[in-house]
């Protein structure tokens, strides 16, 4: 069996309610793009010419975690690469819209963060198991993937 095949399945185990299933399809994602929003303002002193981007600490971290996806999965990686450019995106737009506001991009990531994990406990309490990454930080990088390789099975994609 592949390791990405050991390590959905055993994601899968502690995720069999449907409510708390429903809870980690809306904050799974919520969480990834909320630590991609805050990493995002994290500036590092080069600017991506091509990108007219300032390199920040989003792009560093995410080539990691690109590389331990491709290590598990190809096809995962690139779908994981792709919602990865989608919430860099969508803080790169978030952060230009609330320069000049008093709401600002990180203060909307983190409140995104907090509440999205307050629910993420709450499922699991439903569900009545722990939640994967209490066992293995690993899983905090499985859960995206758990939610990538559905949508690759519902559009049939090999993960």
């Amino acid at each position: 069996m592949r390791q990405i095949d050991k390590l959905l399945s055993e994601y899968g185990e502690s995720h069999q309610n449907p409510t708390n299933k429903l809870v980690h399809w809306i904050c799974v994602p919520i969480i990834f793009w909320s630590i991609t929003a805050l990493l995002w303002l994290v500036k590092l002193p080069f600017e991506i010419q091509f990108l007219q981007v300032q390199l920040n600490l989003t792009l560093v971290v995410l080539i990691l975690v690109l590389v331990y996806y491709t290590r598990l999965s190809i096809p995962l990686s690139i779908g994981m690469t792709i919602f990865s450019i989608i919430c860099g995106l969508v803080s790169h737009k978030l952060e230009l819209l609330t320069i000049d506001s008093s709401v600002k991009l990180w203060m909307i990531a983190l409140g995104a963060f907090i509440i999205a994990w307050i629910f993420q406990f709450w499922g699991h309490n439903i569900e009545g198991k722990k939640p994967s990454f209490l066992k293995d930080l690993q899983f905090l990088l499985v859960g995206p993937a758990w939610l990538m390789h559905f949508i690759f099975k519902k559009i049939g994609l090999a993960y």
